[in-house]
């Protein structure tokens, strides 16, 4: 059978070829309604497929932008991913995304894999580890926004969206310390990454405005797989915390386990708050005490400052920091002892 062309589509339609093309790039502004009714019709009739290859070497634009995620495991992820993929639908671009495990080789792979399918442009979230490509970009005037993490290379050099980790944390540590909390525990993994960097700073500060002593051993950064054994050393000592922050949703997960092995009560035995988006935390029994992350609006804007990138409008390098969100729900209570 022979392929469907544009041509006889604008003759089925009694429209040129030039109309089609704009009917096709959805420009219909000079364009009625009887007409545009009329091309799709020849469209469905005929079974037209536009050519997207042939489009995508006309206007030197894929229509495709990769997404680079450190862990797609973490909720926010993949909040963040289906707001930029609703975003991005509107303009008719689609996304291709990449989970990089937080490994730097990895992620190096994925930026030369979707460079060299001449995706138009990349959200990614750094493991900060590939300085050296992470500048190439910013040379080549690569449409780039860096999300939730921060790196030295590329910060007021490409837009950037974060959330106000240390405030959000003093945030949360208060109120632990509101509660009559001063034996609080925090538990994150390596701080390699400037969010859990910041949380712990944010944490140390909590306590130094409220002029309580900064217990090192109350602090843990260690790999998940190390958890369950630091936690078990945590809760051994004569005076264990009575409060503790989860770092991120995949820490909670790890303080759950200790928790049903152990037969906590939360929050009389011990006051939980999680940093992170986590699903049916105001269902759970408990009702989960959260710092959440605005991801859909997080997600929202970083699809579109890359948009504006790719169509070369005027983009200012902005940093935006956006504010996280203490939840009170029922995991956090009063010190009992």
């Amino acid at each position: 059978m022979q392929k469907v062309t544009m041509l006889d589509v604008a003759k089925a339609a009694n429209v040129s070829k030039s109309t089609v093309s704009q009917y096709i790039n959805k420009r219909y502004q000079y364009m009625g309604e009887e007409t545009k009714k009329r091309i799709q019709q020849a469209i469905e009739t005929l079974g037209y497929q536009p050519n997207y290859l042939a489009r995508s070497l006309k206007q030197k634009r894929t229509s495709m932008i990769g997404i680079i995620i450190a862990n797609i495991m973490h909720h926010l992820s993949t909040e963040v991913i289906r707001a930029i993929e609703d975003y991005c639908h509107k303009y008719d671009i689609h996304a291709i995304i990449c989970n990089a495990d937080d490994n730097p080789e990895k992620e190096k792979k994925y930026i030369e894999m979707l460079k060299a399918k001449q995706v138009d442009g990349l959200v990614l979230f750094p493991t900060g580890e590939n300085t050296e490509l992470y500048e190439q970009m910013v040379r080549e005037e690569y449409p780039i926004v860096v999300m939730d993490r921060k790196v030295e290379e590329l910060t007021g050099k490409v837009p950037s969206i974060f959330v106000n980790n240390r405030e959000a944390t003093c945030e949360a540590i208060s109120h632990l310390l509101d509660l009559g909390h001063e034996k609080i525990a925090i538990i994150t993994e390596p701080l390699t990454i400037s969010p859990r960097i910041e949380r712990v700073e944010g944490y140390k500060q909590a306590l130094r405005e409220r002029d309580v002593a900064i217990d090192e051993k109350f602090i843990i950064n260690c790999e998940k797989m190390f958890m369950q054994e630091k936690l078990d050393e945590l809760f051994s000592y004569p005076e264990p915390p009575t409060a503790l922050l989860a770092g991120n949703d995949l820490v909670f997960i790890e303080v759950q386990k200790y928790i049903k092995r152990k037969k906590l009560s939360i929050p009389n035995d011990l006051s939980l708050i999680v940093y992170d988006n986590i699903p049916h935390a105001e269902i759970s029994t408990p009702s989960v005490t959260t710092v959440s992350h605005p991801a859909f609006e997080m997600g929202e804007k970083a699809a579109s400052l890359l948009i504006r990138q790719i169509q070369k409008e005027s983009t200012p390098i902005e940093q935006n920091e956006y504010q996280c969100t203490l939840i009170i729900r029922e995991t956090t209570g009063p010190k009992l002892y």
